[in-house]
């Protein structure tokens, strides 16, 4: 593991909010799931910019994999929201995402094969990874397009997935410098 995964696990641990919601999202007994996007990315650059580690993000990105789940995404975030309602969770089954993408979206997408493609494919590289909190409470860090961008500050269209114009769309949504100055968007 290299220093900058060990600085963001150790961020992670330091999070009251986030080992909660690792902690009540492993009680779900899914196959194979994590939390990321957002909730980790708005994480190091709080810690990055001397922000408290306690600052709840908009969402809390429950992602799991799993073509053979019986619930519903919408039972499962309603679960959640049953045992710590304090947290904004949504509930994504990545093994799911191309039933609904082109909707939601305006193309479609090839469906996904694990949940490590699931987040190879999410709208930035610095978004792009999560944490899973193991039965034995380590933690496992999937960051299939690793930590540069997250680390640097920069904030990069992913074009495996996610348009300019969603892209842009994010990127001003987001008001990424305002919270964070040191934060930098490319162009897509």
């Amino acid at each position: 593991m290299g220093a900058e995964s060990a600085r963001l696990l150790e961020w992670v641990r330091a999070s009251p909010w986030l080992m909660q919601a690792l902690q009540f999202a492993r009680e779900l007994g899914l196959r194979d799931w994590a939390i990321g996007a957002g909730s980790l990315r708005n994480l190091v650059w709080d810690a990055l910019h001397g922000h408290p580690l306690d600052r709840l993000p908009a969402d809390v990105d429950l992602v799991f994999f799993d073509s053979d789940e019986p619930r519903s995404d919408a039972e499962l975030q309603a679960l959640l929201n049953q045992r710590c309602p304090g947290l904004p969770w949504e509930v994504t089954n990545q093994a799911r995402v191309h039933e609904w993408f082109e909707v939601e979206f305006g193309h479609a997408v090839a469906p996904l094969h694990s949940l490590e493609e699931a987040v190879a494919s999410w709208p930035e590289f610095c978004t792009a990874l999560a944490v899973r909190l193991e039965p034995d409470d380590a933690l496992k860090l999937i960051a299939p397009l690793g930590l540069d961008d997250l680390f640097a500050c920069r904030v990069r269209r992913n074009p495996r997935r996610v348009s300019v114009d969603t892209y842009r769309k994010r990127c001003a949504s987001k008001r990424y410098a305002e919270r964070w100055p040191k934060v930098s968007v490319l162009p897509p």
